[in-house]
């Protein structure tokens, strides 16, 4: 356990002394972290000293490509399906339903195949994710592998991150024990576990924008949204115009999306925070205008990088048509 001393040293030794990581210095100390060789003590000092000081983007693409390369070593990812769209799932704080499941649904109803990732309540005390992906009939992926060959069948998969990489989902239990988040909650809103063409991430803060589109360019991700949603999901507050930072075949840009509704932006939010609340919107039993405009503009970002041809206006326009024609039947598995 000495040997990670040497990782603690390099940016903790003060603000004349420390620097930060070298991508190959990160992907090495995350292999510690990894394997269990690491003391409590060294582990936590490592994620208070990056969290005062704030990641950069060669750390975050060295701790995924740790991450990667140990899923695959575990995984015969080869003989699975890879996805069109990658889409992280670890909201921080947010008093909001994650509508943003329903913008995800309506795009593998058009065919398009979605991998959803999170974290479970236990670390998450917010909108049920997983008790909505349920009451829709989506069950969670017992595996990475289990995930990738249903996506063989299957348009809209989620897999928890204890199931794909127990060591990063244990990260997560460090947040009360040192009353901050921690890295892992960044970098792995940028795994994309099975190398999807697409990813959607969401942030709480604006600053985590270009981080986010940096790191992911540095991984060699062709296209991406980053933009500040709800609770930091890729979710939008409809009442807000929002700036996403984006990826198009590799080339770093920015694009504006106005906002769909006036008025207050924090009035609707949610009381209700139920799983049966999203199912009854989608079968069209209740009418919630708000909500709505939230799954057209989030599923139109995600249309954007699916289909370059559309204008922001046409990827609107389509993912309200999208919403229009979704299927309400009860059985929603897709």
């Amino acid at each position: 356990m000495t040997g990670f001393a040497e990782f603690t040293r390099i940016i903790g030794r003060g603000p004349t002394l420390s620097r930060p990581l070298t991508r190959d210095e990160a992907a090495a100390a995350m292999r510690h972290v990894l394997d269990d060789d690491v003391d409590p003590v060294q582990l936590g000092g490592f994620l208070l000293v990056l969290r005062q000081r704030g990641e950069t983007a060669p750390e975050l693409a060295g701790f995924v490509d740790a991450v990667r390369a140990r899923l695959g070593e575990r995984s015969a990812l080869s003989t699975t399906a890879v996805p069109d769209i990658d889409w992280p799932s670890y909201a921080d704080h947010h008093r909001q339903q994650p509508w943003f499941i329903l913008s995800a649904l309506l795009l593998a109803e058009q065919g398009y195949k979605v991998l959803m990732h999170g974290i479970d309540g236990e670390h998450d005390a917010c909108a049920p994710t997983r008790p909505v992906l349920q009451a829709l009939g989506i069950t969670p992926a017992a595996s990475l592998d289990q995930a990738g060959t249903r996506l063989i069948s299957e348009n809209l998969v989620y897999i928890g991150l204890e199931n794909m990489t127990s060591e990063v989902e244990r990260l997560f239990h460090y947040k009360p024990l040192l009353g901050v988040r921690s890295v892992a909650n960044t970098f792995v809103r940028d795994l994309n576990p099975l190398g999807a063409a697409s990813v959607m991430v969401g942030v709480v803060h604006a600053p985590y924008r270009p981080l986010h589109q940096e790191t992911l360019g540095l991984l060699g991700q062709e296209n991406a949204a980053v933009f500040k949603g709800v609770g930091g999901e890729a979710q939008r507050n409809p009442h807000k115009s929002v700036q996403a930072a984006t990826l198009v075949d590799g080339a770093h840009g920015v694009e504006d999306w106005p906002a769909l509704l006036s008025g207050d932006p924090f009035l609707w939010r949610e009381e209700d925070l139920s799983a049966a609340r999203v199912v009854q919107l989608w079968r069209g039993e209740i009418s919630h205008p708000a909500a709505e405009a939230s799954i057209v503009s989030t599923a139109a970002i995600a249309l954007r990088m699916l289909d370059r041809s559309l204008s922001r206006r046409d990827a609107i326009d389509s993912a309200r048509a999208m919403w229009r024609a979704r299927r309400t039947a009860p059985a929603l598995a897709v």
